[in-house]
């Protein structure tokens, strides 16, 4: 481990929690979006995260042999399939039969993922400063 690991791996959390804080800001401003350019209503995006820097190496793969992966990447950004809410208006140009779909997403559940990626994103920057700390530290030492 180098002196910078812990500012590293705080970094790499740093950054896939601002992603995840982007996607369900997306979510939130698409929640009534009944048509989109692909057609069809909006359809919610979900952040997968994998453990690890995600960049093919030789250091990480080392780690990844060594079973010290060290960070957090966003692997995809994945719809979700969950199935779109009818919702009877049948002035919407939208409606077929009466009945407009709409998009997958829940303002409930965005608020919920939103306050997890915000403490996890505060939880990286409070690791990030102790990490700096340390290293200032061990900096010190040398004076």
């Amino acid at each position: 481990m180098g002196l910078f690991t812990g500012l590293s791996i705080s970094a790499s959390g740093l950054t896939a929690n601002n992603l995840w804080i982007n996607v369900i800001a997306n979510n939130i401003a698409n929640a009534n979006t009944t048509r989109t350019p692909s057609g069809g209503p909006y359809r919610r995006e979900e952040v997968v995260l994998a453990s690890g820097n995600g960049s093919p190496s030789f250091a990480s793969a080392l780690q990844a042999a060594t079973g010290s992966t060290g960070g957090v990447h966003v692997q995809s950004i994945v719809q979700d399939p969950t199935p779109f809410k009818l919702v009877y208006d049948p002035s919407s140009p939208d409606a077929v039969n009466g009945y407009v779909q709409m998009p997958n997403v829940s303002i409930a559940t965005e608020m919920v993922d939103l306050l997890t990626a915000s403490h996890a994103y505060q939880a990286n920057i409070t690791a990030f400063n102790a990490a700096k700390a340390v290293d200032t530290q061990a900096l010190q030492i040398g004076k």
